[in-house]
């Protein structure tokens, strides 16, 4: 289930932002079965979260954590965290498609932990083991991005002009900025060369739309989408995004993520947003958040 944002190296870009509570999972025999990332709500400090600074947390394990081993694995979290005085717990769960095999396990564990699911947010996914077809408009869009020049290029120095479109856009439709800052997603790049990666478009020299992606083994997800005026009268994403995903499918990726279009804890849909990320071939992924209140597992 774990990903290169479960690292340390990843984790440890926040700084100071958050304090570590994670935990090392160990069998009867103080074998190492499990690892359990976690940090205090920076909201709420009552409640513990799996994790605040990454999409997704959870009970990571090599396959020795399933069925009831996994509930006595989640009720031990349970106990510990509610020792300490935390009053919920917050799991981010990880979506089935970074699986690198099916491990719903915990998902079960939270049920027997009666568990509330408080959140859920709706992801677009491409499973790129089945020929992609694209909607007609996005098939247009792309002829219209080749007929007016659009170059696809994979090259980190056009990180500056990318980021400047991504925070107007940002600014602009939502009043808010990047998740990362700017020397942030610096220091990703820089710390994960394999696995972070920026795709733009241009016209000419300029940079007109692009994308930011984080490469896992099975899934390629765009973390960061921008473009300007000029990438969107040429359809640039439609040039920027028929490249990564016939990229990734020549890789033998599992699936093309192209992230969520919820907003508010998932209560409201971004339909325009949701429709323009399924017309490439994509269907729905949800992320669910579950809270489990730690207090009746308190032994």
């Amino acid at each position: 289930m774990a990903t290169f944002l479960h690292t340390r190296r990843f984790l440890s870009y926040h700084g100071s932002r958050f304090r570590d509570c994670s935990l090392l999972i160990l069998d009867g025999t103080d074998r190492l079965v499990g690892l359990f990332p976690a940090a205090p709500d920076p909201i709420d400090g009552r409640r513990i979260v799996s994790h605040p600074g990454i999409t997704y947390g959870g009970v990571l394990h090599r396959g020795k954590l399933f069925g009831e081993l996994m509930v006595e694995a989640l009720r031990a979290i349970a106990i510990h965290f509610s020792a300490l005085g935390f009053e919920s717990l917050r799991y981010k769960a990880v979506p089935y498609i970074y699986h690198e095999t099916p491990s719903g396990d915990d998902l079960y564990a939270l049920f027997r932990l009666s568990a509330t699911r408080e959140r859920c947010d709706l992801s677009t996914a491409i499973d790129l083991s089945i020929p992609v077809v694209s909607s007609q408009r996005r098939r247009r869009g792309l002829a219209t991005a080749i007929s007016q020049g659009v170059v696809i290029v994979e090259r980190l120095d056009f990180i500056r002009d990318f980021w400047k479109i991504l925070e107007e856009n940002l600014a602009q439709k939502y009043n808010a900025a990047p998740t990362h800052s700017f020397d942030e997603i610096s220091t990703l790049f820089s710390l994960f060369p394999d696995n972070i990666r920026l795709i733009v478009g241009l016209i000419g020299s300029k940079v007109v739309a692009g994308t930011i992606l984080f490469t896992t083994s099975r899934v390629v997800h765009a973390q960061y989408i921008a473009s300007n005026k000029a990438g969107l009268e040429a359809c640039a994403l439609d040039a920027v995004f028929d490249h990564c995903i016939a990229q990734a499918a020549s890789q033998g990726k599992c699936y093309f993520d192209f992230g969520i279009s919820t907003e508010k804890e998932g209560e409201h849909l971004n339909n325009n947003l949701y429709s323009f990320k399924r017309q490439f071939g994509g269907g729905g992924v949800v992320h669910e958040f579950y809270s489990v209140q730690l207090a009746r597992h308190l032994r």
